[in-house]
């Protein structure tokens, strides 16, 4: 990464994320396929709804004949970490459109606010809509693309878990998670491992108490109380 905000630089730094997209897409895909959609059906609900474990979530309830109130609320639950997501960025937006702002919050990703916030690091805590829209763009009809390819293939791929594609999206995260690690240099490296062994130990308990559903929101509010209580009182 530099501390260039240009659409070219952002394909060029969206490309590894984009790469992982591509396991993942075709992995749904695939599921898709075996839940009886056709390539196009996949396709679109990749551009309509666009959210991978949302998708994901959405298809298994689909295949047991869920109500279709059941559906949405689950989607819904599943994706409302994008609201904290969202209130994170939009302050570096405060002086773009309407337009720009709800094109950028539209297409937010997991993978693609992890990038910006490690691009953060090295422009002096600056974004721009260029940049960001790119990087959001690509990574969108990468992910469309992919799920449509994977449908296409998925009479051919018995079992895509022998391919390791079920681990990409996780292998992705902890990509991102040391980049951020090793690229902050605001932040004391103690205090960002303590950080995640407390997360890791969170989600465990969490497993155990919290449902699948809410698992993930309530985490990271959690995880970022523990952040901001162990910055401020012990660092």
């Amino acid at each position: 990464m530099n501390a260039e905000l240009n659409r070219k630089t952002a394909i060029k730094e969206v490309l590894p994320t984009a790469f992982c997209y591509i396991g993942i897409g075709i992995a749904f895909g695939i599921v898709s396929k075996a839940a009886g959609l056709s390539a196009l059906q996949a396709g679109l609900m990749s551009l309509i709804a666009y959210g991978g474990s949302a998708q994901f979530i959405i298809v298994s309830m689909l295949l047991v004949h869920s109500p279709i109130i059941s559906i949405i609320t689950a989607a819904f639950l599943v994706n409302s970490r994008m609201i904290l997501m969202s209130l994170v960025t939009a302050k570096y937006f405060k002086n773009d459109s309407m337009l720009h702002n709800i094109l950028i919050g539209s297409l937010l990703t997991d993978e693609s606010f992890a990038l910006a916030m490690n691009k953060l690091n090295y422009t002096n805590n600056k974004l721009n809509f260029a940049w960001f829209d790119t990087a959001n763009w690509f990574a969108y009809f990468v992910w469309f693309f992919s799920s449509v390819l994977g449908a296409l293939v998925g009479n051919f791929i018995e079992n895509p878990t022998n391919l390791g594609i079920d681990f990409a999206l996780v292998a992705m995260f902890i990509g991102l998670l040391y980049l951020q690690m090793i690229s902050d240099k605001s932040l004391k490296l103690s205090l960002q491992l303590l950080v995640v062994v407390a997360t890791f130990i969170l989600v465990y308990l969490g497993l155990i108490f919290i449902p699948s559903n809410l698992l993930i929101i309530i985490i990271t509010l959690l995880g970022c109380a523990v952040g901001m209580v162990l910055k401020h009182v012990f660092f």
